[in-house]
């Protein structure tokens, strides 16, 4: 079969003929028919992300496809059955080894490029704030790098969860986007002075950032008493360091987010969290946004787009035409 694979930390993924793999106890196959990609594919290949598979490595955490076997053990879902699938890595292949509780079968009416943008964003979204900030109705919720992969679907989420919904992006083609996703009022991230104009809003009780540096800065001196601040990632680069001492005075809450570690301790929660995500799908109440369908050839191009911030939502690689 085909796959992409990385053979040096921050190489160049190659495309190469490897062998099929078989599914061993607790695995199932899945032949993968779409591959969502993430900001942490890039963090992976320069061996900065918190899981660093060993080299050489197939990417793509994501995929949505069609069980075709069952290892030793495995119940189901059964051969043939639609599924999305969260992995570690190895999604952008033609077909790929999946634990059997990471497997979940799919609406007929879903299409597999959305199903292949589902599981991570709106997990961590929704574990984000119904799980560990408890965000409330009627709370406002602020919402940085807000047209992003998982930005976007906390949009889409507390507005759902009866939050007022601000949204922060970069340029009105972004700001637009997120507040077609259910945003109530948005701000532009590159405004000179972010700190006043997060305050104006009134006070912030929850502030979700995927992207750090000067806006998280910005939005901690917005926040009402007990505000909750949840740290989901640092597309900036710049990891913030948190004032103590303001913590104390106004009895906020810091709270970091790593969906993939709840794998480990808590996996119940996101099977949990998923299913209730699907029946909202299933409802309407939720559209992912995919910017970019590639081809799986284009898998370098598909890449940039995340690093070069051209991307909103999603990028998906349909890896079977």
């Amino acid at each position: 079969m085909k796959s992409w694979r990385l053979a040096e930390l921050n190489g160049t993924f190659q495309l190469q003929e490897v062998p099929l793999p078989s599914p061993g106890p607790g695995e199932l196959l899945v032949r993968v028919m779409a591959c969502g990609l993430n900001f942490a594919d890039l963090l992976m290949r320069e061996g900065k992300y918190q899981e660093k598979p060993p080299l050489p490595y197939t990417p793509g955490m994501e995929v949505a496809g069609v069980v075709t076997a069952l290892g030793p053990g495995v119940a189901g879902p059964l051969p043939g059955t639609r599924v999305l699938a969260f992995l570690n890595h190895g999604g952008l292949a033609d077909e790929a080894l999946a634990p059997a509780e990471r497997v979940v079968p799919i609406p007929d009416a879903m299409p597999f490029d959305q199903a292949a943008a589902f599981p991570i964003a709106y997990g961590t979204s929704h574990l984000a704030l119904a799980h560990k900030a408890r965000l409330q109705p009627d709370e406002t919720l602020l919402v940085l790098g807000a047209a992003g992969g998982v930005g976007l679907t906390a949009v889409e989420i507390g507005k759902r969860m009866g939050a007022r919904v601000v949204a922060s992006a970069r340029g009105a083609e972004k700001l637009e986007i997120a507040r077609a996703a259910g945003a109530d009022a948005v701000i532009d991230s590159d405004t000179p002075d972010l700190k006043s104009a997060f305050k104006a809003l009134g006070g912030v009780d929850v502030v979700y950032d995927a992207v750090g540096g000067a806006g998280f800065d910005a939005a901690l001196s917005a926040c009402r008493p007990e505000g909750r601040l949840l740290a989901i990632g640092f597309a900036s680069g710049q990891v913030p360091q948190v004032p103590a001492n303001l913590l104390l005075v106004k009895n906020l809450s810091v709270m970091g987010l790593y969906w993939g570690g709840y794998l480990k301790f808590a996996p119940q929660l996101l099977t949990g969290s998923l299913a209730t995500l699907l029946g909202w799908y299933a409802e309407g109440g939720l559209r992912p946004h995919i910017s970019h369908r590639l081809p799986f050839a284009q898998l370098p191009q598909a890449l940039e787009l995340l690093r070069d911030r051209k991307s909103t939502g999603k990028v998906v690689v349909r890896v079977q035409d």
